[in-house]
């Protein structure tokens, strides 16, 4: 429960964070590990990419959310077995029909049905999938994470566990934990100040960690997006979304517009990196600020458009409101 109703300013920008996501998911499809581009170079939602998806069309990062959404929706608390069981199953439904699985995902996903598809046993593949390649940092549970920002508004505690529990059912690396983290409690900040912080959850990460990851932030404001090229890593990717974000800060005009312009121009994972943006802008700016012509164009599994999807967001935060 909320310790206050949310203003229709916070409500819009809960609302904001699920639409900035797939805009930003859906606006780098077309790009998708394709080179770092120019600074003038012009990016429309043109489709295509890996899937191929069509103009507007978002990818696994969205439909990945939506399913941690759709059980959100239900006031659910995430932290619950049973509820992490609904989600994964969700996600194996969405990967038998789906355009483009992560490699990682669909490794963890794969494992685990031998087992009984369920939370403890995607759980069980993740660690196993870390303890055979000594890592497991991908970018895949950072940039779904935008709905567990969402379900606990007014729980910053439930907040931080649920970000690494949610993310550990598919990557257990401690590095992709500490980016949900990270990104959570800044969505979290954003939706109910309208403030950009990416350091609000610092002290939230383990102290041993806390100075390493806040010269990553430094490195990333004095950085291009396209500076990090090994983006599939959830550390370059969470660095070239908060690149493309403080670097286009002050440019003027729409800043979500312009951020996750600049998050695709970055290349290579164009379309996470763009979603994880859009999460963080969506949550600053609201509604309004997602372009018109992107909003009448947007969809994506399970058969939504953009005003489901915003439907979707204002059912998480009403379900949960007092």
């Amino acid at each position: 429960m909320y310790d206050r109703i949310l203003t229709a300013d916070q409500r819009d920008r809960a609302v904001g964070v699920l639409l900035g996501t797939a805009a930003g998911d859906a606006l780098g499809a077309g790009y998708e590990f394709g080179p770092p581009r120019p600074d003038d170079y012009p990016i429309a939602m043109i489709g295509g990419g890996i899937g191929p998806f069509a103009p507007g069309e978002w990818t696994d990062d969205t439909s990945m959310a939506i399913a941690i959404a759709e059980v959100a929706a239900t006031g659910a608390d995430l932290l619950d077995d049973a509820e992490l069981d609904r989600i994964v199953r969700r996600w194996h439904g969405w990967s038998r029909s789906a355009k483009d699985v992560g490699i990682q995902t669909r490794s963890v996903l794969s494992a685990s049905a031998h087992a009984g598809i369920g939370a403890a046993s995607a759980r069980q593949a993740a660690a196993e999938h870390h303890d055979r390649a000594g890592r497991s940092g991908g970018n895949g549970s950072l940039m779904r994470t935008a709905p567990v920002a969402l379900a606990y508004l007014s729980d910053e505690v439930g907040l931080v566990e649920a970000a690494r529990v949610v993310g550990e059912l598919t990557h257990f690396d401690p590095e992709a934990g500490d980016a949900c983290v990270l990104w959570c409690l800044a969505i979290r900040h954003g939706v109910l100040t309208g403030e950009i912080d990416a350091r609000i959850g610092l002290g939230r990460i383990d102290s041993d960690r806390r100075e390493l990851w806040s010269e990553r932030l430094d490195v990333a404001e004095r950085s291009r997006p396209a500076d990090f090229t090994k983006n599939g890593w959830v550390v370059h990717a969470l660095q070239g979304a908060w690149s493309a974000i403080a670097t286009t800060l002050d440019a003027g005009g729409n800043h979500l517009k312009s951020g996750l312009e600049s998050a695709v121009r970055g290349g290579h994972d164009t379309d996470t990196v763009a979603a994880i943006a859009g999460g963080l802008l969506g949550a600053a700016y609201g509604v309004s600020a997602v372009p018109v012509e992107w909003m009448e164009i947007l969809h994506g599994w399970p058969g939504m458009d953009a005003a489901g999807l915003a439907d979707l967001a204002d059912r998480i935060v009403s379900s949960r409101a007092s």
